[in-house]
């Protein structure tokens, strides 16, 4: 029965895996659980992120205001800018690809207007 009144005071000091707990610093921000990595794990692990989320580095120059600009609108919207930019290219290239496709069907519909009105004189 000692055991059993002994376990509560033994998992008090214990600190709950919460996500609270997370945010707040209180789990993984101590010197414990700090490894210094060499640049070339980093370099792999960077690698390995890359391809599991299928990204390609690219080098592009911009303005410097219109980075200034993504970076406010990326701050306004809780996100870092590349991942904002990523953001604008993909609609920007989804609502591009919609409008040659529906540019191209219209072209095909009128070409089998055409034709059945040629059949049809």
């Amino acid at each position: 029965m000692s055991n059993n009144v002994n376990k509560p005071d033994q998992n008090a000091s214990l600190i709950a895996s919460t996500d609270a707990a997370w945010e707040e610093g209180v789990l993984g921000r101590s010197e414990a659980h700090v490894k210094i990595s060499s640049e070339a794990s980093a370099t792999a692990f960077e690698k390995e992120i890359n391809e599991a989320l299928e990204l390609q580095p690219i080098s592009i120059r911009l303005n410097k205001s219109l980075i200034e600009d993504l970076k406010m609108i990326a701050e306004l919207a809780g996100l870092g800018y590349q991942p904002l930019i990523r953001q604008v290219l993909t609609r920007f290239t989804d609502c591009e690809k919609k409008r040659i496709l529906r540019q191209v069907h219209s072209e095909e519909m009128k070409k089998q207007s055409g034709k059945k009105a040629k059949k049809v004189a």
